[in-house]
């Protein structure tokens, strides 16, 4: 996995300042520190209210038309410079500070996931879309719109400094995070670093934010190195030969050599990958085949995931799928097609990024930044992550007395705790500003 420099002017002397003790180490609160809270505390009926509109009007991916449009509306309002269309529906504004100084990138994602809200909310979305050609209902069961909610209330906030910030800062709202059908790739984080959102201006250190339940709200997640897997994509097409279903050994029967598949592939993670090294999961998420309950069909689709932390393990289930798969179906006489394909790599905070701005998260909120788990869900902010140090982190979004039931990600039943959200923007524009006058002075 190939890991971005830190050969980087700004970046490499403020690493270069800390020969100085470790109780020295800390950066130094910015001179805005004040003044950044008192505006994001203003800002907060503003924020709220974002949210709830781009709840209530979720757009699936590479289809967020009217969301880059409510978007760029809120960025002119604040007097930015506005770009529209990059890599699809992306959205991109520079703040530009009023002194010299280095670039940095916040990044927001846009899109929403083919779930049914249900109704309770006087929010709730009645959206539907059209998704490979199915009418589909659409929610934001991922919190995007809590994401882009805070990062136009950090502009907002950024941009009301802007005469004594040093350096400028892009703002990056992106759409497509979720993934696209095949015939639309490349699309998201590669599709807007491939637009030059990182070259033009030259960003040189990137942050970004996931809300996540069950985790407390108002807390932090941080961690340094790996955060969220690689996510690889799997199709096994098993050709049998179709037959009457009551004479089945006239055919060979993909369901059946499909099932034995599923069962085997559990084996590879369960009792052939060294789990004390890292985590791993492989998911059968579809199986399709047949139409009537009297015939046996000619083929089976076997559709999944492949979550991993480590290339050399990544490889190897790679090939032990691979081996699974072609010999369960040799045996019953069957043929399969196994189609693998690399989607996002893992999620790496920059280690000495991840120190550097470990100090200013403490300060902003005592008593509530906490070491992050490891996740194997998987983030395409990874792929800014190989171009220039990057930090992601967690924002907590549930009640404590909802911890132990709160749903996850992805659930119709995903909620979150508005009273969070102004944590994400004050951690936002505070890393932002940190960073800008550290490698200013």
């Amino acid at each position: 996995m190939r890991r971005a420099t830190l050969a980087i002017p700004a970046l490499a002397a403020i690493l270069a300042a800390w020969a100085s003790p470790p109780a020295a180490r800390a950066l130094s609160p910015s001179p805005l520190a004040a003044e950044l809270d008192r505006r994001v505390e203003a800002a907060g009926e503003r924020l709220i209210s974002w949210r709830r509109h781009l709840h209530a009007h979720p757009e699936l991916s590479n289809r967020e038309v009217e969301t880059a449009k409510f978007v760029a509306a809120r960025l002119a309002e604040m007097g930015l410079p506005v770009r529209t269309g990059i890599a699809g529906h992306g959205v991109v504004a520079v703040i530009e500070g009023g002194r010299s100084g280095p670039t940095i990138a916040l990044r927001a994602d846009l899109d929403a996931l083919p779930v049914a809200e249900p109704p309770g909310l006087p929010f709730a979305s009645q959206a539907t879309g059209v998704w490979e050609g199915q009418s589909v209902p659409v929610m934001h069961a991922c919190g995007h719109d809590a994401h882009t909610a805070m990062l136009l209330a950090a502009a907002e906030v950024l941009a009301g400094v802007r005469a004594q910030l040093p350096g400028r800062i892009v703002l990056l709202f992106q759409p497509a995070e979720e993934g696209v059908p095949a015939a639309e790739r490349p699309a998201g984080a590669e599709a807007m670093i491939a637009a030059g959102v990182l070259d033009q201006p030259p960003v040189e250190a990137i942050f970004g934010f996931h809300v996540m339940a069950p985790m407390l709200a108002g807390t932090v997640g941080y961690r340094a190195g790996a955060l969220m897997a690689a996510a690889d994509s799997f199709e096994i097409r098993v050709h049998g030969r179709g037959a009457h279903g009551s004479t089945p050994w006239t055919g060979i029967d993909p369901i059946v050599v499909g099932s034995e598949i599923v069962t085997a592939l559990q084996s590879i993670v369960a009792r052939e990958t060294d789990l004390t090294s890292e985590p791993a999961v492989v998911t059968v998420g579809q199986f399709q085949a047949g139409t009537r309950h009297n015939i046996i069909p000619d083929s089976a689709l076997l559709v999944g995931t492949i979550r991993t932390f480590d290339a050399a393990m990544q490889a190897d289930i790679h090939a032990r799928l691979r081996r699974r798969a072609e010999g369960i179906a040799a045996g019953h006489g069957a043929t399969v097609e196994v189609t693998i394909e690399p989607q996002v790599p893992v999620t790496i905070n920059d280690p000495d990024l991840a120190a550097m701005l470990l100090p200013t998260l403490q300060r902003v909120l005592p008593g509530r930044v906490v070491e992050a788990r490891r996740t194997t869900a998987a983030e395409d902010f990874s792929h800014y992550g190989r171009r220039v140090p990057a930090l992601f982190l967690f924002l907590g979004v549930t009640p404590a007395g909802e911890l132990a039931t709160a749903a996850g990600l992805h659930s119709p039943r995903f909620t979150i705790d508005e009273s969070a959200l102004p944590t994400g923007v004050r951690v936002f524009v505070h890393l932002a500003a940190d960073y800008l006058f550290a490698a200013a002075r």
